[in-house]
């Protein structure tokens, strides 16, 4: 009998951590390990896309507005500034608080780029995948909309694609109108979409006296909510010390009745009488500025009653995300 000739195996080329590509979870490694993907490599790509960043837009001007867009206003839109400046097609870049049928971006006819905020992410950086895609926006076909994926884990942030010294500058619409040039003659789709947008969306107007505090009207009565970049634990107790000596309040009839998280930052919420409009809080919103950056300054131990008063804030906290 003829031997067999012995079987050698190809040297498979090596690669680093970065050029391993994505595959199915069940499919051997692309590092050559033999082991399944899941197993291997896969196993940090995983920890990399669910591993939370707990405050995604830290260093962007207007962290607090990202949040407050993100989180509670319907309809508002940005011009953003791209580090980089604008690619050859692309007049504009617009962050929207919302798209039609809740499409990630959308490449409009004349090549203008809108980006969504609210919609879901796939990972746990919401940074990272805006920016994945704004990236696959700036590239798209003029009049189509871009879907989501997971972005990759070593792609760039939102911090690496903006200009960092533009101010950030949210304008507050009462409607989706900003959606189409033409909302007469959208597609019945959009149409519809527009539609049922503008019935859910709650009246929201931006303060402009103060940072990142937006009115609301309910059907029951107003709300302040006020997105602050203080620490949580430094500014529950100048809360504290505020509402225990009775100076929390916007006004007659208004009260500070708690907060929640949002991105790592804390959000204050006032309830307002029914009548309390955006415009007749400026002042009261101004004035609270003050009153809390005195009680931040201060470092001296709780009383018993601010203590109380920090528990019963802290015992209506909500996390958002």
């Amino acid at each position: 009998m003829a031997k067999k000739r012995p079987q050698t195996k190809a040297k498979r080329p090596q690669l680093t951590d970065g050029e391993i590509p994505v595959v199915g979870a069940r499919e051997p490694c692309p590092c050559g390990s033999g082991r399944r993907y899941k197993a291997c490599h896969g196993r940090a790509a995983a920890h990399a896309v669910t591993e939370l960043v707990q405050r995604p837009f830290e260093g962007l001007p207007g962290e607090c507005d990202w949040v407050a867009l993100r989180e509670l206003v319907p309809a508002a839109t940005v011009e953003l500034t791209l580090r980089d400046g604008l690619p050859e097609g692309v007049p504009s870049v617009t962050l929207a608080t919302v798209l039609p049928m809740a499409w990630p971006a959308l490449r409009r006819d004349d090549g203008s780029v809108l980006l969504g905020l609210q919609n879901d992410t796939a990972s746990g950086d919401i940074s990272r995948d805006l920016a994945d895609t704004l990236l696959r926006a700036l590239e798209a076909e003029p009049g189509t909309p871009v879907q989501g994926r997971r972005a990759p884990t070593e792609g760039p942030r939102l911090q690496d694609l903006l200009d960092a010294d533009t101010p950030f500058e949210p304008v507050v619409h009462t409607g989706f109108e900003f959606w189409v040039p033409d909302a007469e003659n959208a597609t019945p789709e959009v149409a519809a979409s527009l539609e049922r947008a503008n019935a859910a969306a709650i009246p929201t107007v931006r303060l402009q006296g103060v940072e990142a505090a937006y009115w609301c009207e309910t059907p029951e009565k107003n709300h302040l909510r006020w997105v602050m970049p203080h620490p949580e634990e430094q500014l529950l107790d100048a809360l504290a010390r505020l509402h225990a000596a009775g100076r929390s309040n916007l006004g007659e009839g208004t009260r500070l009745v708690g907060s929640f998280r949002a991105h790592g930052l804390t959000v204050p919420v006032w309830d307002l009488p029914r009548e309390v409009g955006a415009q007749d809080v400026e002042k009261p919103a101004a004035e609270f500025a003050e009153r809390l950056a005195a009680a931040l300054a201060t470092d001296a131990p709780l009383t018993a009653d601010e203590r109380r008063a920090r528990g019963g804030l802290t015992n209506r906290q909500v996390t958002l995300s």
